[in-house]
């Protein structure tokens, strides 16, 4: 049995030379340790994850009964930290220090550890040779002084993922027979772990998010549907959570930043949970937290409240540091009455209501919401038949030249006749149109409209020449028909492209530049002019807003409303009219409200206005005659006093 110290491939036994003991005397017989072998395998080879380590703790506790060590222990090599890090051992100690000399220890700490790293064959050391160091460290660890030591390695093709080890008291010798029989047991330790691991990691797959670590939305949604079934009574409460204005740093800075964001967020509400807590992600800048079973509102409305405060700390990403808030909505409801679509429906609706409110606070889910939650629904079950019924319609608020008044362009602007509510502006349901998918219907109704009418004037006022520009949404624009839509608006009402001309925002740009880029270089191809609307309340940069194909640049109503008396107001504008210049765009100005602010406008060299000073949105009989008639006298005459 015995062999020379540090032998590759063979049994090290560094014996002192009469301690050599007969077989017969040293273990067990041969049958007995292939049936202590059979028994092993039996009790292993079912194993399942989460029976795992009761199944390993059996395995040590008969080993330790067959050959009589001390202890029998199973250590885990983390090759990528340079440890070995105790499984488990029995007898387990009772009396462990603060850390365990024995827990967690470096591959280069004493010989005996450095041979842990990369065995590949069975290890035996007896107390006559036993390293210094390594005697200190379990004298350390259990008060012994003395000890044989055996171990045998846990292969994992040619990697050593751990040892089966055994620690007698004083002197021990091991057979040939006990060897083998700890060889083979080792090899099924390493089969059923390396399995068990295998099986973790596609359940990690499977339910973990692999950005954050966290628990993905399927394992979120599985979990939460057996709470609300199996509740028994007890409270299920929920937070949803999501990132503000994390879209606009995700498109500023690119998704790698964005993600490192997330992941960044994700261990700081991680840290914020209490115990019971699971955190996941939705999706996106989405998180869902499941709070333990039991907790009341007052629980729950606490830890949002903490999750808010602790996620408004700045965050370092690639040396900088950057600061986003989150919204949470909160909802609760018994376990058994509910199910987790309603859930979720609540706290969603509640942190709608957070996002209302101004962002970076929780609100919790009552009767109100409730009622909105429901008036959203109906609202967007309503709209569905809105075009059928014929209830849609198109107003036009016409812009005109500062200096002369002439209608230079008439916007189309959709109003909704809804049958109980009375007149709808768009924006009291495009946010429900867009949620419900309905945004290229209505889009694609705008669309055939206003060209149907751009037609009819074309042809009733050849002389004219008034353009209509119509609205496109984000969801449009990044339509793969809806270039093509624009051709059959134009080829079905046999309209100019020309007199055609697409509003589109920056926000509707960001998500993909490029794709922007060839859509709207395409429609420019048919004649039809680009105009960015809201300039100046979104992220563009200049290098996006110097390759967009754009025609007119529209400044935004914040900006003109302070003009005559906000000297910021003044100088934002007079930056974008130079902006403009540099990149021979067209400014068209929105919110004119004002005589002083169309002089100063005008000053400034901002040449096109729009807004009540000159004409409220009209029905498109109250606007045809304006457009016969080519001029708007108020405008016209608001100029004419500036001069």
């Amino acid at each position: 049995m015995s062999g020379t110290a540090g032998g590759e491939g063979t049994i090290v036994d560094a014996t002192v030379p009469d301690a050599t003991v007969p077989d017969a005397a040293v273990g067990p017989r041969r049958g007995h340790l292939d049936a202590l072998v059979t028994t092993v395998a039996r009790r292993l080879m079912p194993v399942q994850g989460d029976g795992v380590d009761a199944a390993v703790s059996g395995v040590l506790r008969e080993l330790h009964e067959v050959f009589g060590a001390d202890t029998v222990f199973l250590r885990r090599n983390d090759h990528a930290n340079g440890v070995t890090v105790l499984v488990d051992e029995w007898p387990r100690r009772t009396d462990v220090p603060e850390p365990d000399p024995l827990g967690v220890v470096r591959f280069d700490a004493d010989p005996v550890f450095a041979r842990v790293r990369d065995l590949r064959a069975p290890y035996v050391e007896r107390p006559a040779t036993s390293p210094d160091a390594y005697r200190e460290r379990v004298r350390d660890a259990s008060g012994v002084d003395g000890v044989s030591l055996a171990m045998v390695p846990l292969l994992d093709e040619d990697v050593t993922s751990g040892v089966l080890g055994f620690v007698t008291f004083g002197d021990h010798a091991w057979s040939d027979d006990d060897i083998n029989a700890l060889e083979a047991i080792a090899s099924l330790l390493s089969q059923v772990l390396a399995r068990v691991r295998a099986e973790e990691e596609l359940r990690r797959q499977a339910y973990d998010d692999p950005l954050t670590g966290l628990r993905n939305r399927r394992w979120l949604l599985t979990e939460l549907e057996r709470r609300c079934r199996d509740g028994g009574g007890g409270t299920v409460a929920v937070l949803f959570l999501d990132v503000d204005r994390f879209k606009d740093l995700n498109d500023a800075l690119g998704h790698q930043v964005g993600d490192t964001f997330l992941a960044a967020l994700a261990g700081r509400l991680q840290a914020t949970l209490r115990p019971g807590d699971v955190a996941g992600r939705m999706g996106g800048d989405e998180f869902l937290v499941l709070l333990d079973p039991g907790a009341d509102t007052a629980a729950a409305t606490a830890l949002a409240d903490r999750l808010v405060r602790h996620a408004a700390v700045p965050v370092e990403v690639a040396g900088r540091w950057w600061r986003r808030t989150i919204s949470v909505g909160v909802a609760l409801a018994a376990g058994g009455r509910t199910d987790a679509t309603g859930l979720l429906g609540a706290a969603d609706a509640a942190l709608f209501r957070a996002k209302d409110q101004g962002r970076n606070q929780a609100v919790v889910f009552d009767e109100l919401l409730a009622d909105g939650a429901e008036s959203r629904f109906e609202l967007g079950e309503r709209l569905r038949t809105a075009i059928d019924a014929d209830e849609l319609e198109l107003y036009y608020q016409p812009e005109v030249e500062l200096a002369s008044g002439r209608i230079t362009a008439v916007e189309a602007l959709l109003r909704w006749h809804h049958p109980t509510r009375g007149l709808l502006p768009a924006a009291e349901f495009i946010d429900v149109a867009e949620d419900s998918g309905l945004i290229l219907d209505l889009g694609g109704w705008v669309l055939s409209c206003a060209a149907r009418q751009a037609a009819r004037w074309a042809r009733d006022h050849p002389n004219r020449r008034v353009p209509v520009r119509v609205n496109v949404s984000p969801v449009q624009l990044r339509h793969p028909r809806f270039l093509a839509a624009v051709q059959d608006a134009l080829a079905d009402h046999e309209l100019d492209g020309r007199l055609l001309s697409l509003e589109i925002t920056e926000h509707s740009v960001m998500d993909d530049v490029e794709g922007a880029v060839r859509t709207l270089a395409a429609v420019r191809r048919l004649g039809v002019t680009v105009a960015l609307d809201d300039f100046g309340t979104g992220y563009s940069s200049l290098n996006q807003l110097k390759r967009l194909p754009l025609d007119f640049l529209k400044i935004d109503r914040s900006f003109v409303a302070g003009l005559g008396y906000d000297p910021l107001d003044h100088n934002v504008v007079e930056a974008i009219v130079r902006l403009g210049s540099a990149f021979s765009l067209e400014l068209i100005a929105e919110g004119v409200e004002t005589d002083e602010q169309a002089r100063h406008l005008a000053a400034l060299g901002c040449r096109r206005g729009q807004g009540y000073l000159f004409s409220r949105p009209l029905t498109v009989d109250a606007v045809d005659g304006l457009v016969a008639d080519g001029l708007s006298d108020r405008g016209a005459a608001s100029t004419r006093r500036s001069g």
